[in-house]
């Protein structure tokens, strides 16, 4: 009798150890509950910082996100164990590339000036769905779907030349390429056409609340997606008696994927397929 006792006495022990308060010192509760409200942050731009100050080895994430940079999830409960999802992401890149090249004009070797391409991709990423909830714990487990909408900006550059194009110079030498269909005309701009993303996503995850109502977590999405870039446009210039410029059309694509996710559209836009996509999350609610 005695032996039973004390193995029931060590079996609540344990239990009592591992078993979690879910309410603070200060009487604050850890979990989200009804009408309560959460926006949630990708939290890798931490993770890359951390791994940057003790690697210089680049960027030191194995993860990627499907919700990109600049993205914003926000949530409202309609009890401690549904909520419905709604997110928005607004993310326009721009970078120049200058490369230095021999001044046509000059008979000094040294002499220099330069080749700009600029290149710029806009995207906004628009979706809503809901979300449900498991466990009783902090550790809080959660699953659900949405329904994602990306339009923006497949891509353009725009192109200027240190070495300009004359009677005298009919033939530039520039670093960004020529004109294939017109040899010697250097390419002023080139740009893709709009845009357009749709898919509908499922997501499994987990978190951890660390204090009462912030929590970090893990998700990893998976789901059916459509995308179309339209027709873009190509502008370049040439010398015959006198500086020419003329602009052709280029050709548009679209595609279906099973396993793209379609909260990067910009990925989309790429090409690549993002089978299996995940993202770390650090979430505030209240």
């Amino acid at each position: 009798m005695k032996k039973t006792a004390l193995v029931m006495a060590l079996a609540i022990g344990v239990t009592a150890a591992f078993a979690q308060d879910l309410t603070s010192s200060k009487g604050e509760k850890y979990l989200p509950e009804a009408n309560d409200w959460a926006i949630g942050f990708d939290a890798m731009p931490v993770v890359n910082m951390f791994g940057h100050l003790v690697s210089n080895s680049g960027n030191n994430t194995t993860m990627i996100s499907p919700m990109g940079a600049q993205t914003i999830v926000g949530k409202m409960f309609m009890d401690d164990k549904t909520a419905i999802r709604a997110m928005l992401g607004i993310n326009f890149g721009s970078t120049t590339n200058n490369v230095l090249v021999h001044d046509a004009t000059s008979t000094s070797p040294t002499a220099m000036v330069t080749d700009a391409d600029k290149h710029s991709t806009s995207a906004i990423t628009l979706g809503g769905g809901i979300e449900k909830r498991r466990g009783n714990t902090r550790l809080q487990g959660y699953y659900g779907a949405m329904l994602m909408l990306g339009f923006g900006n497949a891509g353009s550059d725009t192109y200027t030349y240190g070495n300009s194009l004359s009677a005298t110079n009919t033939t530039p030498t520039n670093s960004f390429g020529q004109n294939t269909a017109n040899p010697g005309a250097g390419v002023l701009t080139n740009k893709a056409g709009g845009l357009f993303a749709l898919g509908l996503d499922a997501f499994i995850g987990a978190e951890y609340f660390i204090v009462p109502k912030i929590s970090i977590g893990a998700e990893y999405w998976w789901g059916i997606g459509f995308s179309s870039v339209g027709q873009g446009s190509m502008t370049s210039e040439s010398w015959t008696t006198s500086l020419q410029s003329a602009s052709v059309n280029t050709g548009g694509h679209s595609s279906f994927n099973v396993g793209n996710s379609v909260g990067n559209p910009q990925a989309g836009a790429a090409g690549t397929p993002l089978a299996g996509v995940g993202n770390i999350m650090i979430n505030f609610h209240f």
